[in-house]
């Protein structure tokens, strides 16, 4: 099975983005890239060739269900496992996210000590 080494983030509050970046790059030895906003993620996923993608659900401009399918468009990014990180986690919710190809939801506010866990685990289920 491959290695988790590369994750790409998109997360457009600056807060959020340095807990969750410090987080996968210390305590989960990743390599993280981070993008604020869809349009940006869309610009720079396929020449950094991530292992997966954490997306924010709730973006200005193109949020996370829809930068998700315009990275789908992208051949080298089709199988690329993607994980939805948001607030919303009724069990609706995550069967909504779910179904528009997320392995997973990551409940926002996470815990920062086990936040490379859950994506190792998410990384895991899919690789298993």
């Amino acid at each position: 099975m491959s290695k988790l080494q590369k994750i790409l983030y998109v997360e457009d509050e600056i807060d959020i983005q340095k807990v969750a970046q410090l987080a996968l790059e210390m305590v989960g030895a990743l390599t993280v890239k981070v993008c604020s906003s869809g349009e940006e993620a869309l610009q720079e996923a396929e020449s950094f060739a991530p292992d997966m993608i954490l997306l924010d659900v709730m973006m200005p401009g193109m949020d996370g269900p829809t930068t998700l399918k315009e990275l789908r468009k992208i051949s080298t990014l089709t199988h690329i496992p993607v994980a939805f990180m948001t607030a919303k986690v009724q069990p609706s919710e995550i069967e909504h996210f779910k179904s528009l190809g997320a392995l997973d939801v990551i409940a926002k506010p996470f815990d920062p000590m086990e936040l490379s866990n859950h994506v190792q685990k998410i990384w895991e289920s899919r690789n298993g």
